[in-house]
């Protein structure tokens, strides 16, 4: 049964822009290249099921999320595709793993001997720390007891390995070269070359060909976005943002020339204006730095004026409008469109921040 929603805001999710971005990739690796379609921190807030369901449609072999729970909530939605946990997980989880192939990330000697009493089949892709500084097998003795180990547990099916580089987006290439290097050292250690070894994601993938391997994973860029500002200027192929965010005004008011808007009456109207009521906050993503953010109203830029609500915010309008007239926070309205990367500029982030911030509360919309 079709959800009905009550609060004009909404996420407005155009799945045709993601399977796009992940036939365009396509079309640029080697045949025997696969997609991993990165669908944690809920699809980087784009709704996890759906973007699943659209990634495999559109040519991804695979899925590869955080958390446990995040590989669960995609087999609980019947989704039967490989499903890689990139993250760490307890030993409480192997039961499960093993029984819904669910493949888990092998990082350490210790991980590995804390899971040794399991004695069931279980798949690990091994995860290399090349030089990010997070999980992973660092020193080539750890590795090479770690490889012993696993010949003696053949219960644990070594099915990939691994490494994420931290410095693809960005223009000088130095500690990536030296992460690429360090990785393939580790890499010659494997008697055999588990069958998917994947070192790229988003950006290395636009940016490095020879990084491609057996498999590339697939993020910030499924979803239309560049990784890096350096990046937004060397695409191999356009992309095409799925997300927009949008809402309604609520009241309109014309206020006197020093009239107070908002909480601590830190605005006053400069002269006559109109202010008008949008229905979401920063409870909704929508952070209270955002104060001086623009908005798009019949095709133009106004401007949030006084301290954003939790619930509400307050725009100074050019004109009167309706009630019920549509404003978009994020996304193309007219000629004028506002980027996720405008609200990562102000708030001094990254736009992988922005998608993952807009709350849960605000519904997602999907079209194709």
């Amino acid at each position: 049964m079709q959800q009905t929603y009550y609060r004009p805001t909404f996420v407005r999710i155009n799945l045709t822009a993601i399977k796009t971005n992940i036939q365009n990739l396509k079309q640029m690796l080697p045949t025997h290249t696969q997609i991993i379609a990165i669908v944690k921190a809920n699809a980087y807030g784009h709704g996890d099921i759906e973007v699943a369901k659209a990634a495999l449609s559109a040519g991804a072999t695979q899925l590869a999320v955080a958390t446990p729970e995040e590989a669960l909530r995609i087999r609980d939605a019947g989704i039967t595709a490989e499903i890689l946990i990139i993250g760490a997980a307890p030993a409480s989880f192997l039961q499960k793993a093993s029984e819904l192939n669910i493949t888990l990330t092998a990082y350490s000697l210790e991980w590995l001997k804390a899971i040794q009493h399991f004695k069931r089949s279980l798949k690990v892709h091994i995860k290399i720390d090349s030089g990010m500084g997070r999980i992973g097998f660092v020193k080539e003795n750890e590795l090479k007891e770690a490889l012993i180990f696993i010949q003696q547990n053949s219960w644990i099916q070594v099915t990939g390995v691994f490494t994420h580089f931290s410095t693809a987006d960005e223009e000088e290439r130095e500690h990536f070269d030296e992460q690429a290097e360090r990785f393939e050292r580790l890499l010659a250690l494997f008697e055999v070359k588990p069958p998917i070894v994947h070192t790229s994601n988003s950006a290395a993938v636009l940016r490095y060909p020879t990084q491609h391997w057996d498999a590339v994973r697939f993020g910030i860029s499924m979803y239309g976005i560049a990784p890096s500002p350096f990046l937004s200027k060397n695409l191999p192929f356009p992309l095409k943002e799925a997300l927009s965010l949008e809402t309604e005004v609520v009241q309109v008011k014309k206020v006197e020339k020093g009239t107070p808007i908002g909480y601590g009456a830190k605005y006053k109207a400069i002269d006559e204006e109109w202010i008008a009521t949008l229905p979401i906050g920063y409870a909704d993503g929508l952070l209270r730095k955002l104060h001086n953010q623009s908005v798009l109203v019949k095709g133009k830029r106004v401007s949030i004026v006084g301290k954003i609500c939790m619930d509400q915010c307050m725009i100074r309008l050019n004109e009167p409008v309706p009630l019920g007239e549509k404003v978009v926070l994020i996304g193309r309205q007219a000629a004028e469109e506002i980027k996720i990367e405008e609200w990562a500029e102000n708030l001094e982030t990254i736009p992988y921040e922005i998608c993952c911030i807009l709350s849960n509360r605000i519904p997602r919309i999907y079209s194709e």
